[in-house]
Parts: structure tokens; sequence; C-alpha cells
């Protein structure tokens, strides 16, 4: 089956489900890249994503809408003004309500593309919570997903294990402790239990602090871990920290050392900065969630 039969629709060429679903990939990625603290978000907490939905046993067409619907789980923050998304402290009252309006604005984003039915509910209700206190709707734990209770717990958990401007990411079992203080409350009892498993069992080691698989963020000597590389980066390749600009080479240490970061001194043009998708990443993406593997 492809990407299409899940909706019970056939597409007209062959290529038109991978056209969408990168389409939707591609604009998940360029919204991530407006917070420099947000690198592999969306990579991380789909990949986690996918490790609770094989654990949970489900088929893999499941696993990849679940995956998926980790990846653009955050589309509504094209929505968010800057000087929130970028803000280099805790948000305050006003600026948090304005963060809450994001699954609501991903909605409306969401709502006439034609594979939005694979992913709404990670989209708009990746907030809710069982004990009814979630956004943007407060439903309670019989009225939300398994989609959207399995992105809440993957985003929660990237999100206390990764740093900010104003603290550093939690260690992993500091995360897992508070996931399975909030069993029942924040977090859906039976996926809580499986993901703090996962934990346990080691299998969520190779997807923290990394932006691609075998590709840790690298820290910028002034904001700390900002700097994304992709695959396709080499030695002698020259990057920008995306908060504050500062230069980098790519060295090696030694010949066998992973790729690390040199000062250059030098400040990043306009240019320098401008996002660029990684178009490998993303292709490779679009394979691993789409179940695209049998007969159309």
């Amino acid at each position: 089956m492809n990407i299409l039969h899940l909706l019970g629709k056939r597409p007209a060429r062959p290529v038109i489900d991978e056209a969408l679903l990168s389409s939707l990939l591609t604009l998940a990625w360029v919204v991530e890249a407006r917070d420099p603290y947000t690198g592999g978000h969306l990579w991380r907490v789909a990949q986690y994503c996918a490790l609770l939905a094989e654990k949970s046993g489900f088929a893999p067409a499941e696993v990849a809408r679940l995956a998926l619907g980790g990846f653009v789980h955050d589309l509504g923050k094209v929505g968010i003004p800057d000087a929130i998304l970028r803000k280099p402290g805790p948000l305050n009252d006003d600026e948090y309500a304005v963060i809450r309006t994001h699954p609501e604005i991903g909605r409306r984003m969401l709502e006439t593309h034609p594979i939005a039915a694979l992913v709404m509910d990670a989209v708009a209700s990746h907030h809710e919570t069982p004990d009814g206190s979630g956004y943007p709707h407060g439903l309670g734990a019989a009225d939300i997903s398994t989609m959207a209770a399995i992105t809440g717990i993957c985003d929660a958990f990237d999100a206390m294990t990764s740093s900010r401007a104003y603290r550093p990411g939690m260690p992993l079992d500091r995360a897992l402790g508070i996931i399975g203080q909030n069993l029942g409350t924040q977090f859906n009892t039976h996926y809580g239990r499986l993901f703090i498993e996962l934990g346990h069992e080691g299998l969520l080691d190779a997807v923290m602090g990394h932006t691609d698989a075998g590709i840790p963020l690298r820290r910028c000597a002034m904001c700390g871990p900002t700097v994304v590389l992709q695959q396709a980066h080499v030695e002698g390749d020259h990057v920008f920290c995306p908060s504050c600009a500062s230069g980098y080479e790519l060295v090696r240490p030694t010949p066998d050392a992973a790729l690390a970061l040199r000062a250059t001194g030098q400040t990043g043009s306009a240019d320098d900065l401008a996002p660029q998708p990684d178009t490998d990443l993303l292709a490779r993406l679009a394979r691993q969630f789409s179940p695209a593997r049998g007969p159309a």
C-alpha cells in the first residue's frame, strides 16, 4: 500500500504520495528552523514516536503514520512571532498564551492538505492531557487519540531533555521520572509506561541530543548546542551558529574522529544564516514515513 491508501484513495500518478509527503515535511522543517534552540526537535520526536509505536505492537503502516505525526506536530508555530519563539528566557503569561495558539493555527493550516487526515491529531491535540487541563480544548482522556497521546509524551520528553538559552537539558532519568510521576494526569498511563521502559532499555540514547542518525548537535561556544550538521558535511566546511552567527570550520582532531567545530572568528552573513533544507534528510524521512512497500 502507499500513503494515500491509508486514506482509501488511489493516486492518479505513482509519485503523488511522495510529493505530498515531501511538501509537508519541508514545511515542518522550515518552521523548526526559525528557532535556533530546536534544531533536530522534529526528527527526535518522530524517532521517539516510531520507537514507542513499535514497542506498542503497531503494524508498520501505523508506525509510519505515528512517526510522521511526530515530525509535523509543530506546524502551527509558523504563526508564533520570532520574539517569542527566540526569547532567551522563560515566557511570561501573555507570551505563553500566544504559544498556546499553535495547535489551532496548525489545524487551520493543515485542514486543506490532501493528507491532513493522517496527522491532524498530532498537530491539533498534542498538548491535550488526560486530566483535561491541556489545550486547546481541554479534552479528557477518552477523547485524546492514540496519535495525540504518543506525540504528547515524545514532545514533552524532548523538551525536557533539550537545552535552551536559559537552562540545560535534563538527564534522561530525571525526565523519565517526571513522566512517571504524571501518568494519568499529563501523560497517557499505558503509553507513558512503555516509553519509560524504552528509556530504561537504552533505546532512546541514540536519539537524545541528535539531529539525524549518528549526528549529535554541536555546541556553539557562546550559545550551547545549536549547530546542526548534515550527513553531507565534510571536513573543511564552514557552519554558523543560528543564534549568535559565530562561524566554525569542521575539522577532525584525529583521522578517525567525528567532525568537530573550530572557531574561525567570522560572523555569518544573512546568506550564511538563511535556512537550507536538508534535502537528503527529508528524502530519507519521506521513505521512513511512507508505508509504500507493497504493491499499489
